[in-house]
């Protein structure tokens, strides 16, 4: 197993990652001496899948397990079903200590923490991801949220976990869509800020696409160090956190548009990092050849970065929303592989161009 500490200044934490963290719950996590429950948010597929488990590793630390049913995916992230937990946990009299259990994939990780932010005015709360989108990037940090029809992610709260538990088994068992779409949050860890696990996959992404539990566990506990090193330095995401969001400002305008039910999370942000990687070129701020590169990485693992776009228009209209809105767009964009910067006065005549050559229809009369 391998730890890996977020040392974020008076609320450190480790992120442990490896093969059975699931059966080794209980003595991995911190001390909780006046916790009586376990209280996890998992669906029902996960839960039939690790449930028992989770279950037997928390009883270690004589902790039983309460599980607190939710929808699967995206539709877990709204406020009725955020209203729904925080009910149900009064109902069965959780107390302050006992801790808040996110069990499955990013979606159930921004609902959970963001119930245990605001129950009680916050307890304490456990991140066991079971996705590699999860592993690699969502359960770490300490961003908690969900949506609303005109946006995602726009109620929601900082909050960190007391701890994370990684189990790479978990991996083996994810449909194949699923996973790579986790390979595109890896992907953008080794374009922003660890050129050597780019070289790795430009090399050969066969260990990661077989799913090998040590290239797994190497994997996840580097993207987790990238990210680590970033959260500790920006912990409220007002500076150096922004270039974790590389391919973000697109695929969440995507996945709004596309109301959550088209392409994956993963998906749209390799969308949008090929966006990225194409407006950079045209800015001039990159050297020619680094939007072929993105494409010739992401078609190595697996994913799809061309496919149907709704309008320019729409789509400028929805990046303005983006929560980094702040009197223009905010881009992510590369200088080159491990050279991120946060470009704010990208002219939207020039977004909507990109957009355009990429597929999205020309607004009627070149209107944004």
């Amino acid at each position: 197993m391998v730890r890996v500490t977020v040392p974020i200044p008076g609320r450190a934490y480790d992120v442990v990652v490896g093969a059975g963290v699931l059966e080794r719950a209980g003595e991995l996590l911190p001390p909780l001496p006046r916790a009586e429950r376990a209280f996890v948010v998992a669906d029902q597929v996960v839960a039939e899948r690790y449930l028992e488990r989770l279950a037997a590793g928390l009883a270690a630390a004589g902790l039983p397990l309460v599980h607190l049913g939710v929808p699967e995916g995206e539709e877990a992230k709204s406020l009725a079903v955020y209203t729904a937990v925080l009910r149900q946990l009064a109902v069965q009299e959780a107390h302050r200590d006992d801790p808040v259990v996110a069990l499955g994939g990013g979606a159930v990780g921004d609902l959970a923490g963001f119930v245990a932010a605001t129950y009680m005015r916050g307890v304490p709360f456990v991140q066991v991801p079971t996705t590699l989108t999860a592993q690699v990037d969502a359960a770490i940090g300490g961003k908690t949220a969900v949506n609303l029809p005109e946006g995602k992610n726009l109620v929601g709260a900082f909050h960190q976990p007391v701890a994370v538990l990684a189990d790479v088994t978990t991996l083996a068992s994810l449909p194949e869509r699923e996973y790579r779409s986790g390979l595109a949050e890896v992907a953008k860890y080794a374009l922003t800020l660890d050129p050597e696990l780019l070289a790795t996959l430009e090399r050969d992404p066969g260990p990661a696409l077989r799913r090998e539990p040590a290239a797994l566990e190497d994997l996840v506990a580097r993207c987790v160090r990238a990210k680590a090193g970033i959260v500790a330095r920006d912990e409220r995401d007002t500076g150096a956190r922004m270039v974790l969001n590389y391919g973000h400002t697109l695929g969440h305008a995507l996945e709004r548009l596309e109301a959550f039910r088209g392409r994956t999370h993963g998906e749209a942000i390799a969308v949008g990092m090929r966006f990225a990687a194409r407006l950079a070129e045209r800015l001039g701020l990159a050297p020619e050849g680094l939007h072929a590169r993105h494409v010739r990485l992401l078609a190595s693992l697996g994913l799809e970065t061309q496919g149907e776009l709704p309008g320019a228009g729409e789509i400028l209209a929805a990046m303005r929303l983006d929560k980094k809105y702040a009197g223009g767009i905010r881009f992510v964009l590369l200088e080159d592989v491990g050279r991120p910067r946060v470009v704010e006065d990208v002219p939207e005549g020039l977004a909507r161009e990109v957009l355009v050559e990429m597929g999205a229809a020309a607004p009627v009369g070149g209107g944004a």
